[in-house]
């Protein structure tokens, strides 16, 4: 699952992904540092791809060749409550 970095909701990509697409929720971008698997705060460039060029702003769209979308196993905060509730009625199910 792909959740945007800005608003921390589910993020649907799909074969039309672009540099230009934007979240359908918040409509932030999503081709931006904050939602790639390269991104770390604490490495050199915050960025673990040693051939990435340097971007001052990592929330904005940016030309990067090397953007890979970060894949979460974690669920949306807009759906923790309803999946909580899916599972206590699984749990108590006679």
């Amino acid at each position: 699952m792909k959740l945007c970095a800005l608003c921390k909701k589910e993020a649907v990509v799909d074969k039309y992904f672009t540099k230009k697409s934007v979240c359908p929720h918040c409509k932030g971008d999503l081709h931006i540092c904050l939602n790639c698997r390269f991104y770390s705060e604490t490495s050199h460039n915050k960025c673990l791809e040693p051939n990435a060029e340097f971007q001052r702003v990592r929330d904005k769209a940016n030309l990067c060749e090397y953007f890979a979308f970060k894949e979460t196993n974690s669920i949306p905060p807009d759906r923790e409550k309803e999946e909580a509730g899916r599972r206590l009625d699984e749990l108590f199910k006679k």
